[in-house]
């Protein structure tokens, strides 16, 4: 009898990677997200790259070594000796947002660099973290006497005083703690692996939509409802792109799964108008 194996399409092999929050593979499902603009990628090879990275920092640290150690062995070599940075002259190249380009140009965005740190001192038997930060990703690692965070964009290590500028800059008008501080630590909340490809996810939206390229903001939005199944508003986005893309009946689907499942939405006007352009009626 003749065996049939069929090789799973890039969305395919993404949502079984996403499909349980038990064991999450970040680096691997941050990785499969260049598929769509690399369709030959091997994902493999690109997990392969950063362990040979991962082996040649192991073989400068001691065993023993303690952990704050070990943060300023991995920073001096994925900031210094490899000289790993953000892109400051291209930073809405939606390539920073791959990692076997930035594996190979070593430039990307906060959250890019941050992904492969993180993998880099978890390997290093480290207890590190992504941090949703607002506007910036971060990372931190717990140590016996508390955390050092690092901006992954510019390599620095970021004292409370950078974190509550950081934090007024956005939030001028933000409320003092009873201690008359900024409450730090709402803002250090470790950002769970989901979240962190989520929010890649939602860096690639955002260049697609405003460029109007919906071919691709259609395969990020495929990506986003395979993530977050239960968030509608990804449900919308997915049938706005195909609406733009001339897929009416995939379109009215999703619009009208989006006004069904999301009965207090502030576009429910809107979007029904838009259902009805298409052709098609409330559910």
């Amino acid at each position: 009898m003749a065996l049939n194996f069929s090789i799973p399409t890039p969305l395919g092999y993404f949502s079984a990677l996403v499909e349980s929050d038990e064991h999450f593979p970040l680096l691997e499902a941050a990785a499969s997200l260049a598929q769509d603009e690399y369709p030959e990628l091997d994902v493999q090879q690109v997990l392969g790259d950063v362990d040979r990275i991962a082996a040649r920092l192991k073989r400068r640290v001691a065993a023993d070594a303690p952990a704050l150690e070990r943060v300023r062995a991995l920073n001096q070599l994925f900031f210094g000796d490899l000289g790993f940075s953000g892109n400051v002259n291209d930073y809405y190249n939606p390539d920073n947002s791959h990692l076997n380009v930035v594996l190979h140009t070593r430039r990307g965005i906060p959250i890019s660099l941050a992904i492969l740190w993180i993998e880099l001192a978890q390997g290093l038997g480290l207890k590190a973290e992504g941090v949703g930060f607002p506007g910036h990703f971060l990372t931190q690692v717990s140590l016996p006497d508390g955390k050092v965070v690092i901006d992954p964009f510019t390599g620095q290590s970021l004292s409370r005083s950078d974190l509550r500028e950081r934090i007024t800059e956005i939030h001028p008008r933000l409320p003092l703690g009873e201690d008359g501080d900024l409450p730090l630590a709402l803002y250090l909340q470790p950002s769970r692996p989901r979240q962190t490809v989520a929010r890649m996810l939602r860096n690639l939206q955002d260049i697609h939509r405003t460029q109007q390229d919906w071919p691709r903001l259609l395969a990020v939005q495929e990506r986003l409802v395979a993530l977050l199944p239960r968030a509608w508003e990804e449900v919308r986005d997915r049938g706005l792109a195909l609406a733009e893309l001339g897929e009416r009946q995939r379109a009215r689907r999703d619009l009208s799964v989006y006004l069904r499942e999301a009965p207090d939405a502030g576009d429910r006007q809107e979007v029904a108008e838009r259902l009805a352009d298409l052709g098609g009626q409330l559910p």
